[in-house]
């Protein structure tokens, strides 16, 4: 019982952890993650520019 427990606690703690990763950036998974940087803008693996604010450099 302590081990599903610790189980359960242990996915709980990691969730917000999971979903700050996600919002912070630039190109989802489903959009491949970042290929390059283009004019200060992320362009993803799927070759979508990102509609992410932040800025890159080359």
């Amino acid at each position: 019982m302590k081990l599903l427990s610790a189980f359960f606690v242990s996915i709980l703690m990691m969730a917000p952890v999971m979903q700050a990763n996600a919002q912070n950036y630039p190109c989802s998974k489903s959009m491949g993650g970042v290929s390059h940087c283009k004019d200060g803008k992320f362009v993803c693996k799927n070759g979508k520019i990102s509609q992410s604010k932040k800025v890159c450099s080359s």
